[in-house]
């Protein structure tokens, strides 16, 4: 198994339940918090500019409606998400991918880019944040991990810099989802934590992978992953969890 070198502690959307998500006030808070890596979801917008969010529509974090993929950039990165969050946050918008890279270098973070592509785009999307990141790796970058629910993004992105490690996301733990983390050549297969098994966690450890999950709150239950080899975990209160912020 290579060299890994992650935290146990990746804060899940920016800044977890502290703030809105997927925005850079919550790069802020995770670095003031101590925290030294944090995980974020990039989709294009309709002229094809990868931004942060999660979701297909605005309704759920803007309270507007309004389809990702229909909207041009300049909309979206001027669309306050910040507001339906909480009055504090008022203002705060939907940043690009550019602007997210920029702060993470800035702040000393560590990011898991999750590409997060609208239905039907999924090819598409994982190249163009593959393109972006290949460009962009000449002027500097965080440290990234690439991660996606979709096989076929994380081709993609893999084709366009192929050197930047990856990770394959599932909601639960099989063989197909294994072997497709190995196809890939993968470093991680990162797995939801129902019905998560030590057994598991076993099968991916003898497989040359590591294990990442998400998305677990309780020190506990972070503390019991551990006990099993989960490498680390994605959390929506890293102020709970902030004794597993090291490196393993």
């Amino acid at each position: 198994m290579s060299r890994w070198g992650w935290p146990r502690l990746v804060v899940h959307r920016c800044g977890g339940a502290l703030a809105p998500e997927n925005t850079l006030a919550g790069l802020g808070i995770a670095a003031r918090l101590g925290c030294v890596a944090v995980e974020f979801d990039v989709m294009l917008s309709g002229d094809g500019v990868p931004v942060l969010i999660h979701d297909e529509t605005l309704d759920r974090v803007a309270g507007r409606p309004g389809q990702v993929f229909r909207l041009a950039a300049d909309e979206l990165l001027a669309t306050d998400v910040g507001r339906c969050f909480h009055p504090a946050f008022n203002g705060e918008t939907i940043p690009g991918l550019e602007a997210a890279l920029l702060r993470c270098r800035q702040l000393g973070l560590s990011a898991n880019l999750e590409i997060k592509p609208a239905a039907g785009f999924e090819v598409e999307t994982g190249r163009v944040v593959g393109s972006f990141l290949a460009a962009a790796h000449s002027a500097g970058l965080p440290p990234l991990l690439l991660s996606s629910f979709s096989a076929q993004a994380l081709e993609a992105a893999a084709l366009e810099v192929e050197a930047l490690p990856r990770a394959f996301l599932t909601t639960r733990f099989d063989a197909q989802a294994l072997a497709t983390a190995r196809r890939l050549a993968c470093v991680s297969l990162n797995l939801g934590r129902c019905d998560l098994q030590a057994a598991h966690v076993a099968a991916v450890r003898d497989a040359g992978l590591r294990t990442l999950v998400y998305t677990v709150n309780s020190p506990e239950e972070a503390r019991r992953l551990a006990g099993w080899g989960v490498s680390g975990v994605f959390s929506d209160r890293p102020e709970l969890l902030l004794p597993d912020c090291s490196v393993p």
